[in-house]
């Protein structure tokens, strides 16, 4: 019998990995093909220059700023006010009908498709607060989209930090906000980035919010403050994939590798700095 269970053990550990190497393989795929076409198309002046000939030519500079500055502004606009909700909700709410309704409405807006959020940032923000189609506009929208996987990083990691720190902080005289800021918070920043990372990094590929709110189909400047529209890589890839006639693949790939090299860029740069606090917990 302890034969037959250890074999069974090696099938099933055997089929994990076969079922692992498999879910992976499309993804190497993928990365394989965009490397493969992408890279030939980098060159400096399509990293340094505008587009041109009806977006034909050139390079795609005006975009990688906009989509560098959407990603900045959803990072101002999500991480501070996700992180403060989600150590209120664990170290200073009680467990009441409002909690418990924050937590529900956390979910569901989990789940609500981009699109919506798209919707909704252009009839709050560009109509009613009359913002317009706005650098502003298109930032709060991914800051709200980008909430509640915030929220809920921060909610899950501050609730796996033992109470026993807690009370230990609190038994040497230390007052609750002095114990969640110095004790409880840093332990917990590991996991809170890595929700941020995974957050803004949907964020920055999103098309759809971007599209109702900020994006322009082009425009021949830079963005020089918050009202202004921006250029974005998800959105202008999308245009020249489906409304530009004869556009050449090699503008398509590239542009689709830079998106793909910045968000992965940013999730390992994320990786990093989040292995870095780790170490000194």
């Amino acid at each position: 019998m302890s034969i037959l269970k250890g074999n069974g053990k090696k099938i099933i550990e055997t089929i994990i990995k076969v079922i692992g190497i498999c879910s992976i393989l499309p993804v190497l795929g993928i990365f394989a093909y965009i490397i493969f076409k992408g890279v030939p198309a980098i060159t400096w002046s399509f990293i340094t220059e505008g587009p041109k000939s009806g977006m034909r030519e050139g390079g795609i500079f005006p975009v990688i700023v906009g989509s560098i500055l959407l990603t900045i502004g959803t990072i101002i606009a999500a991480v501070p006010f996700g992180i403060l909700t989600g150590i209120y909700l664990v170290e200073y709410s009680n467990d009441n009908w409002l909690r418990r309704i924050i937590n529900l409405t956390i979910v569901n807006l989990a789940g609500i498709p981009s699109i919506v959020y798209g919707l909704f940032g252009m009839a709050f923000f560009v109509m009613a607060l009359g913002m317009g189609r706005s650098l502003m506009a298109g930032s709060l929208t991914l800051g709200i989209m980008s909430l509640p996987v915030i929220i809920t990083a921060t909610r899950e990691s501050l609730l796996a930090i033992p109470k026993s720190m807690r009370e230990a902080s609190l038994a040497l005289g230390a007052t609750r906000w002095e114990t969640t800021w110095k004790i409880v918070l840093p332990a917990a920043l590991p996991g809170i980035l890595t929700g941020i990372i995974l957050s803004v990094s949907r964020a920055a590929g999103e098309t759809a919010p971007i599209m109702f709110t900020a994006a322009a189909f082009y425009l021949p400047f830079l963005p020089e403050s918050l009202s202004d529209q921006v250029m974005a890589l998800p959105y202008h890839l999308y245009v020249i994939s489906t409304q530009v006639p004869n556009m050449p693949e090699s503008n398509m790939m590239g542009t689709l590798f830079v998106l793909v090299f910045i968000t992965v860029g940013f999730n390992l740069l994320g990786a990093y700095i989040r292995n870095k606090f780790r170490k000194f917990r």
